[in-house]
């Protein structure tokens, strides 16, 4: 049996109703089985059950020795960033559309949730990227990603012209909206929408994707997770391009720097209920299977 868990944050979109709903039923649920609850004071959250305690993002992680996300993959994709920096394993609750990270399903049945709690799981690290951006004047942090980093251009209707390297070796000259580099996580994400090959999680690889490129060969391809990937703007090219990390805006690349991506050193860990099937979880999201065909489930 691996460990069990007494004390829970509680991470979500509170905007969102069905989110908070799922929240206020499931910390009344976790309280009633005497397990200590935070949530954050970073969104505002009311009618909570008494024993709910409310402390920042920062010491969310540092109470809690497990985090649950309520919501969909954007929620999951903040919560890893809590997690992570403490090293503190993350379970996702799916309130979201897809929901290929945040694999449970809400229910008024907290079963599967307290075998999770009292030791009953699977787990697995997944890994991340480290993006950074290396001007005349120093390196730039950009910072972490569960999914993806993506650089485009920041103003829209005009081809982004730039360089791919891997290992230093040169890859292609590029014009498109932009380029992804994503992880085997990543690959169900926007890579996926990029023509990109679904990558298994336990794989040690990247996908790099070009986006909307102007070129039709210009394909998506798989490197090793070893190789640094580096984007480079054109000389004279005028303009800055954005580059963010899963999703949010973490940095700007312009004309002579260079975006550096590799695998960091930091992986989160994910909580799973016994019996976690990734190709169920493909199929289901991804309506395989479906019609008139047999299949052997």
């Amino acid at each position: 049996m691996k460990k069990n868990f007494s004390t829970i944050a509680l991470v979500g979109n509170y905007a969102d109703s069905r989110v908070l709903e799922t929240i206020r039923a499931l910390a009344l649920h976790l309280l009633e089985c005497g397990l200590t609850v935070y949530t954050s004071t970073e969104q505002f959250l009311n009618d909570l059950p008494d024993g709910v305690e409310q402390v920042t993002d920062t010491r969310l992680a540092e109470c809690a020795d497990l985090i649950i996300a309520v919501g969909g993959d954007g929620s999951m994709l903040h919560a890893a960033r809590i997690a992570v920096e403490a090293s503190k394993p993350l379970l996702g609750i799916n309130r979201g559309r897809l929901g290929f990270l945040a694999d449970v399903s809400p229910s008024d049945d907290f079963s599967p949730l307290d075998k999770v709690i009292a030791g009953q799981y699977e787990s697995e690290k997944r890994m991340l990227l480290k993006a950074e951006v290396q001007t005349a004047d120093g390196i730039l942090n950009c910072g972490i990603a569960l999914n993806d980093v993506v650089v485009k251009r920041q103003d829209t209707g005009r081809l982004l012209e730039f360089k791919s390297y891997v290992d230093e070796r040169y890859v292609n000259t590029h014009g498109g909206d932009g380029f992804i580099v994503a992880t085997p996580t990543g690959s169900t994400a926007y890579a996926l929408s990029c023509g990109g090959p679904i990558v298994a999680p336990g794989l040690d690889a990247l996908v790099l994707a070009p986006i909307c490129p102007h070129t039709l060969s210009d394909r998506p391809i798989v490197i090793p997770a070893t190789g640094i990937t580096v984007i480079q703007l054109g000389d004279d090219d005028e303009d800055n391009a954005i580059v963010s990390c899963d999703g949010e805006v973490t940095g700007r690349v312009g004309s002579g720097d260079r975006l550096r991506v590799a695998v960091s050193d930091m992986r989160v860990e994910l909580i799973h209920p016994i019996g976690y099937d990734y190709f169920g979880i493909l199929r289901s999201k991804l309506h395989w299977g479906r019609g008139n065909r047999t299949t052997n489930r």
